[in-house]
């Protein structure tokens, strides 16, 4: 019998994919006015769960019991019926339209005009009650990505959702954005809405949940209030092992110079100057890290670097020799490599084998190519060795890349970029939206580079990752380098003001 508290109750679930089970026997409740953190690291079923709970999959096993009522949705849409809605890591928006048009498309108010001013009034009421600045009848194409979040989380609030499921919201905010979130999550709470928050970073476990499931491979280790844990026994539990979160880098000396960027000038795709005069130099035993919020110019400098930015002046140099317009082919067989900071839509072909993007680029290669015909054999046994090295946990080499998890999605790009021997690595948010354990792994790999002679440029928002690998830290905003410091002398602090535009004595 369910206790009166309890909203949703998940018993013994099961889903499998063919052979594959992603859910296996997974039982725990989620109480009323709660804050759920469901931990687990990438590809351990979190994702699969709450498509279960929201009706986009069946389950195959178990029951689950919603209000003391067991339930099986046919379709999302019988799920927001009942009171659960979702919002997921990608966005379903339709850009041309407004906030206003994009939340009440689809519901059942009659007649347009009725809709918009109901809906307009109802939207604003909604946006005071829970402290969401948005314009309503702006376009979301002209909203930012931590915008755009919120008006997933108004199309929940607007059909009255008892409980929301949100998977990885944090995944494309920045820390303001996310201290934002957090502070509209608990004015919900405080208004009776149970949530589940689906994440695999433990600092925001810690901060918002009350309390935590964590899944490994599909299976339920273990459901713990969060008072009752830290992080480190959080990450035990999530992957099975002791996990180091902070690495030791060795202290080996710089080497010679080896990529040299001298008064870089580039637009952005809408023709607007994003890069002003930048000036910097990346040594051999070097990671340099760009710390700054997103769209202050990181993208500009990715695409110059690997030859597909809009260079207006200035120029850029590998060991010597300017590299500024030449073909994105020509720079990768000059020795860089790039992980970009989108693996779906910049590093991958999802529907591509794996074997396929691991030589992506590089298909023309005499290693992997005879003429105009390409060498399977060759190319199978380079895919077999890349997942023994790289640990890419797949069925065979042979799989569709888009069944893997973003940590093996991101290793195979690193088993892609760096077989090759390079002399230096552009990295952009390399461990955007990984878990602890493959956020080691990559960690671990760029200081072995550096170790190497390798020099790193690390492009990342994210002020652990700068602080954990950089050797020297800069600071990009609007565009400009506004100071660059060694890591062992700045602070959390100093370089977030920085990331602001507000100088710093302490730097």
């Amino acid at each position: 019998m369910e206790t009166p508290d309890v909203l949703l109750s998940i018993r013994n679930h099961t889903k499998r994919f063919g052979a594959l089970t992603a859910n296996s026997d997974i039982s725990f409740d989620i109480r009323y006015g709660e804050t759920h953190c469901l931990l687990g690291a990438n590809g351990a079923g979190k994702s699969t769960l709450a498509e279960c709970l929201y009706g986009t999959y069946k389950p195959d096993g178990g029951e689950i019991l919603y209000k003391g009522k067991r339930i099986s949705f046919n379709s999302p849409r019988d799920a927001i019926k009942a009171g659960i809605g979702m919002v997921h890591q990608h966005f379903v928006l339709v850009p041309p339209m407004t906030v206003l048009e994009n939340v009440i498309a689809g519901t059942d108010i009659p007649g347009i005009t009725l809709k918009m001013k109901q809906g307009y009034e109802k939207l604003d009421l909604l946006c005071k009650k829970f402290d969401i600045n948005l314009d309503l009848n702006a376009k979301v194409s002209q909203l930012s990505v931590g915008e755009q979040q919120w008006v997933e989380i108004l199309k929940a609030l607007y059909v009255g959702v008892e409980l929301l499921i949100l998977d990885e919201p944090t995944a494309v905010l920045t820390p303001k954005e996310t201290e934002k979130l957090f502070s509209i999550l608990s004015a919900m709470r405080n208004n009776g809405i149970s949530i589940i928050l689906i994440t695999h970073k433990l600092r925001e476990v810690m901060a918002i949940s009350d309390n935590v499931t964590v899944l490994r491979k599909g299976k339920h280790i273990a459901t713990v209030e969060t008072s009752s844990m830290n992080m480190e026994e959080l990450a035990t539990l999530m992957v099975g092992r002791e996990v180091i979160f902070r690495l030791e880098k060795s202290n080996v000396p710089n080497g010679e110079v080896v990529l040299e960027v001298d008064g870089l000038t580039a637009k952005n795709n809408g023709g607007h100057d994003s890069l002003h005069n930048i000036s910097f130099k990346v040594h051999k035993h070097e990671i340099l890290g760009i710390a700054g919020v997103a769209g202050n110019g990181q993208q500009e400098l990715f695409d110059c670097i690997v030859g597909a930015g809009n260079q207006t002046s200035g120029k850029i140099c590998l060991e010597g020799k300017d590299i500024s317009h030449l073909h994105p082919k020509q720079i990768i067989d000059l020795g860089i490599a790039s992980i970009p900071p989108d693996r779906i839509k910049e590093g991958l072909l999802m529907d591509f084998k794996i074997e396929e993007n691991l030589i992506l680029g590089r298909q023309t290669d005499k290693k992997f190519c005879h003429g105009s015909i390409l060498d399977k054999k060759n190319i199978n046994n380079f895919a077999i060795e890349s997942i023994r090295n790289y640990d890419i946990a797949v069925l065979s080499p042979t799989q569709k890349t888009r069944l893997l998890s973003g940590g093996n999605l991101q290793k195979i790009i690193l088993a892609r970029e760096l077989s090759q021997n390079p002399k230096f690595v552009i990295a952009s948010s390399p461990t955007r939206g990984l878990d602890i354990g493959a956020t080691e792994y990559i960690h671990k790999r760029l200081l072995e580079l550096r170790d190497e002679g390798v020099g790193i440029l690390l492009v990342s928002e994210d002020l652990d990752e700068i602080f954990n690998l950089s050797d020297k830290i800069a600071v990009i905003y609007r565009g400009n380098i506004i100071g660059t410091v060694p890591a062992e002398r700045s602070y959390f602090s100093s370089i977030g003001l920085m990331m602001a535009g507000i100088p710093s004595e302490a730097v």
